[in-house]
């Protein structure tokens, strides 16, 4: 017996996977690993999670990156980092969230928090309080630009017509941060930016400058995928779920393009339908056609 099956991964959206490929008990199978993951304080060696499933640790593995578009260990990843930031919105004090998300020690939870997070646990505690984002405003060839750098890097490329459409943007993502406009010191980083927007395809204009990007485990993979695409050429939202090997996740793909804060940088504008038509661009379609152009041999 087959069934057409509908799965919500971590980063929160919905794929369907064909009736001709998942099998009931195979899914059914993989849910209680999920469940087996989630209801572990660390996470079980894949052997075991084979024997739970009663397959071999090579179909373990490709059958549930098949069914949630994640591997086991990025799964659980992402698991716990929903824990962290569930408990240090609930939790009454950063101990109390740390023993809430199954840690044993403050030292990994300090770690893991801080790389999953983005930012201090107490300062995501906090809505970003504490946290301090350098922005500045400029103009490019096609509109307005915003760039903005937190403590480990550029965080938020935006591009428009309206700068303070762009600023609003900013503001909401970083709602308790401390927002300073630049110095010249960061206008120096906005030209390199502006440089690397205008020309991709220029070697000697290759952004240097190092990078926040903040998304889930799902989200990161799809950007990672994008950012090997080499200007000039285009991809579709089924070739980077095929190439993150997550072949039925091409809505949640084109969810986490949706999702990208690093215009360019992370090349979302690359991406278009299977006709070859040009798919939504969250900095409006003219502009991902005028991108393209430029990108063109």
């Amino acid at each position: 017996m087959e069934r057409t099956e509908v799965k919500k991964n971590f980063s929160g959206k919905l794929h369907q996977l064909p009736k001709a490929q998942i099998k009931t008990d195979h899914v059914e199978k993989i849910e209680a690993v999920c469940r087996l993951i989630e209801n572990s304080s660390q996470l079980p060696p894949l052997q075991e999670l084979a024997r739970e499933a009663g397959l071999s640790q090579y179909h373990l593995h490709r059958l549930f990156k098949q069914v949630t578009g994640l591997t086991p260990k990025a799964y659980g990843q992402a698991h716990r980092r929903k824990l962290v930031q569930a408990s240090l919105t609930e939790a009454g004090s950063i101990t109390e969230a740390l023993y809430q998300a199954g840690y044993s020690s403050s030292g990994r939870f300090y770690e893991e928090a801080d790389q999953t997070l983005g930012m201090k646990p107490q300062n995501y505690r906090n809505g970003g309080k504490d946290s301090t984002i350098y922005f500045a405003l400029g103009k490019f060839s096609l509109g307005e630009i915003l760039v903005a750098r937190s403590e480990r890097g550029i965080c938020a490329i935006f591009m428009g017509d309206d700068a303070e459409a762009l600023l609003a943007d900013l503001q909401e993502r970083f709602k308790n941060a401390t927002l300073i406009g630049g110095d010249s010191n960061f206008e120096k980083v906005v030209a390199a930016v502006i440089a690397f927007v205008e020309a991709p395809a220029d070697p000697e204009k290759a952004l240097k400058l190092p990078l926040d990007i903040q998304g889930t485990v799902f989200q990161q993979r799809v950007w990672q995928a994008l950012q090997k695409v080499p200007a000039g050429q285009t991809v579709t939202y089924s070739d980077i779920a095929a190439a993150i090997g997550a072949p039925q996740a091409v809505r949640a793909v084109a969810s986490a393009c949706a999702a990208n804060k690093l215009a360019v940088v992370i090349p979302c504008h690359r991406v278009i339908r299977q006709d070859g038509s040009l798919s939504g661009y969250r900095w409006g379609l003219a502009r991902k056609q005028a991108l393209l152009d430029r990108e063109s041999p």
